[in-house]
This record gives structure tokens, sequence and C-alpha cells, in this order.
């Protein structure tokens, strides 16, 4: 999910969206530590996904953008 596609989104959203992020990190991390995940890759996707997503949620906090 692209920066623009996230600035778009209620701040209702964004929450769903973030939880869903933990949720995903979560289930990637337990999957690496059974050895069940195939692309390690994945676990810093979600971690940027994340991170843009707590940008956003504290940029609209401070009142930027």
């Amino acid at each position: 999910m692209k920066v623009e596609e996230i600035r778009v989104l209620s701040p209702e959203e964004l929450v769903r969206q973030l939880e869903a992020a933990h949720k995903e990190l979560f289930d990637l991390r337990l999957r690496l530590a059974t050895r069940q995940l195939v692309n390690h890759r994945e676990i810093p996707r979600v971690k940027k996904k994340i991170a843009r997503l707590e940008t956003i949620m504290r940029e609209r906090k401070l009142g930027i953008r």
C-alpha cells in the first residue's frame, strides 16, 4: 500500500489496517520460527507497512499535511 493510498483512509480504517498488519507480522514470525516461511522478505515489507501507517497517524495527530 502506497503512502498516497494510506492518506485517503479514514482514521478508523487506518486503525483496522494497522491491526491487520500487526497480526500479519505475528503470523509471519510464527511461520519463521516453525520453518514454514518460504519468502523471508515478507517480514521487512510488513514492518515498513506498519511504519507507514503509524507515520500517517502521527502526522494527522500533529496536524502535519
